[in-house]
């Protein structure tokens, strides 16, 4: 076969052009939404109850940021992470979701290096955690999702 065949050949009805398997695509959505919603609902929680939103706000005074700030950021997780886990608006949620995780790199964790071991933790999780967001962004809503993104 010459590859103008291979190009021509038609494709079955699980596959998409680009060769992503339309049956367990909407499940391996759903499954990176879900684990993205419960990663900022834990870090969340880990401001709330380990740092608590005082303590997370002279975290931020200390950065030079408006203390305020982290009751925002505290909001946004909060907010973000349920709406990504219940699947509304997922595309619109991921890429609001990326600027706070770009934050924490250049503020926080840029500094510390890469490894997230570092004191003050590297910037390696946050970023592999912005691209998984824009990745959810990219696939969409997938499985079992409340309100659809458009």
């Amino acid at each position: 076969m010459t590859a103008a065949h291979l190009a021509a050949a038609p494709l079955t009805q699980h596959q998409t052009a680009a060769s992503v398997d339309a049956r367990t695509a909407p499940y391996a959505a759903l499954l990176l939404r879900v684990t993205l919603g419960a990663l900022f609902l834990a870090h969340a929680a880990l401001k709330v109850v380990v740092f608590t939103p005082a303590g997370a706000a002279k975290f931020f005074g200390s950065l030079g940021l408006p203390p305020e700030l982290a009751y925002l950021t505290i909001a946004v997780e909060v907010i973000g992470g349920v709406a990504l886990i219940l699947g509304v608006f997922t595309r619109w949620v991921a890429l609001a979701l990326i600027p706070v995780l770009l934050g924490a790199i250049v503020l926080v964790h840029g500094p510390a290096g890469f490894f997230f071991t570092n004191a003050n933790g590297g910037w390696e999780y946050p970023a592999f955690w912005a691209v998984a967001l824009a990745v959810q962004a990219l696939l969409g809503d997938g499985a079992l999702a409340l309100r659809r993104s458009r």
